[in-house]
């Protein structure tokens, strides 16, 4: 069957390519993390199918160029509108597959899908422009022209909202989009393509192919049609995408891992600072951006995990479709496996477990107890790597110097949380910080019109506002002599 029926919508398990459905004679199977369910067999993209997709956008390029940022913005607003018409429905969808808190989605994640969209459109229109300035009488006109086709990756853990983070600001430029969604979370990319079709998008501008990383994701990223690609995930699988990248000189823009710091400081408020550092285990620690290295002052260590570890107990472990639930599964028996792995290995170095270390037994399935390594050593595995899962380590300081050093010595730079009393002192910490974003005692506040990219191995480049535009356009400067006219 091409189609599987979702809380109460047909589902399409073809690619979506110059708008028209088309299958492929390989399939992947789908399945959900919270209970093992089917959900359906996807078609599984190899190199011809993604050449149609990749041609299909070349072909509709001239036309969704001409359209300009007007036209490509009301079928924008029109496509963020749906959105919104099928929050609910989107979030079923969601939650299924990931297995995503169902409340976040409806309160927040798929809210934010239609804002990424109706946002960077309005963009275009409103505020992409630089005045023009003068050089010797000459006058220089600053331009952000369509590049062509973008190739967009996105990951699992935020599927639909991730994904219109690229698809915004890449079809408001005037590039049309091959969107390759994870593997492991097809279902949302899917039935947005049929909101575009019913936003009069026209056909070519937005395509989706389904399939493995190491077929249609390196096919895609080989391909020499493209004018730029973006792709969320890890770094070894980065590192590959460049290398693709890079015989055809296709600009890349990456968002990668992180292991980002958590820092409480000796003047925090315990309270507020235990408060952030439960929110880390968001989405089951299946974020990017997440404090996983707490690093607490020496002076309230002792308080701040007993406190910790209380308000820590009081999260309800199980299925996300409940309204009382706070943390759901992980999102697939290899990741799982991963997570164990990283925690089994951190015991068989003699790591102190404060809690959790292991699966929920009551629950079974992909379901990974929250849990708190205290004290790891200094370059050790579990404190250097990203595990993408409900693991947090901590680890003391006994002044600002030895904090920031702890904060510094990953390889990742995407984020960093502080918490002080003590405004000189924060700001003390920031400003030597080596991060893309840092919240200061607060956690997950995101503005569409700041820039947001990692520093290290956390990433290449910078979205939101004019940075989105500035890698998906092709920023021109027209400089006009003062004579030489003959009107």
């Amino acid at each position: 069957m091409d189609t599987v029926e979702i809380a109460g919508v047909l589902i399409d398990t073809r690619h979506y390519i110059d708008g028209h459905r088309v299958a492929s004679v390989e399939t992947f199977e789908n399945t959900s993390p919270i209970d093992g369910s089917f959900l359906g067999n996807f078609s599984r993209a190899g190199a011809s199918e993604v050449n149609a997709a990749v041609v299909a956008a070349k072909t509709a390029f001239p036309e969704w160029r001409e359209l300009g940022p007007r036209g490509r913005g009301d079928k924008l607003e029109k496509l963020a509108t749906l959105i919104e018409e099928n929050i609910e429905v989107l979030s079923q969808i969601e939650t299924l597959d990931n297995g995503s808190l169902l409340r976040s989605n409806r309160r927040g994640v798929m809210p934010r899908a239609a804002a990424n969209i109706r946002f960077f459109a309005d963009w275009a229109i409103k505020e992409l422009k630089h005045d023009a300035f003068e050089t010797r009488g000459h006058v220089n006109h600053i331009s952000w022209d369509p590049s062509g086709v973008a190739a967009l990756i996105t990951p699992w853990n935020a599927p639909l909202m991730l994904a219109t983070w690229k698809i915004g600001p890449a079809l408001a430029a005037g590039d049309t989009v091959v969107l390759k969604p994870a593997e492991w979370t097809p279902l949302t990319a899917s039935f947005f393509a049929d909101l575009t079709i019913k936003a009069g998008i026209p056909a070519g501008v937005f395509n989706v192919v389904f399939g493995i990383g190491t077929e249609a994701g390196a096919a895609l990223t080989q391909h020499p049609g493209l004018s730029r690609i973006s792709f969320t995930g890890s770094v070894p699988t980065a590192k590959k995408i460049a290398r693709a990248a890079a015989e055809n000189l296709t600009p890349v823009n990456f968002e990668l891992g992180g292991k980002s710091p958590f820092i409480v400081l000796g003047d925090a408020d315990l309270e507020l600072a235990t408060d952030l550092a439960v929110e880390q285990y968001d989405n089951a620690g299946q974020v990017c951006l997440s404090g996983t290295r707490i690093l607490v002052h020496e002076s309230i260590s002792n308080e701040f995990s007993r406190i910790f570890s209380e308000k820590t107990k009081k999260l309800i472990h199980g299925d996300p479709r409940n309204e009382s639930t706070n943390m759901g599964p992980q999102i697939h028996q290899d990741h799982f496996n991963r997570i164990a792995g990283f925690v089994a290995r951190a015991k068989d170095e003699g790591a102190n477990i404060v809690f959790g270390g292991s699966p929920n037994l009551e629950l079974g399935g992909l379901y990974f107890r929250p849990t708190l390594v205290m004290q790891p050593k200094n370059g050790s595995e579990i404190l250097t790597h990203e595990i993408f899962g409900p693991v947090l380590c901590m680890q003391t300081f006994s002044n600002d110097e030895e904090a920031l050093t702890m904060a510094n010595s990953t390889e990742f730079g995407l984020a960093a949380v502080v918490v002080s009393g003590n405004h000189e002192h924060a700001e003390k910490i920031t400003k030597n910080l080596v991060a893309g974003t840092i919240w200061v005692n607060c956690f997950f506040v995101r503005d569409l019109k700041a820039p947001f990219g990692g520093s290290k191995k956390s990433g290449i480049g910078r979205d939101g506002g004019t940075w989105s535009f500035d890698f998906y356009a092709d920023v021109k400067n027209t400089v006009i002599a003062p004579n030489g006219w003959k009107d």
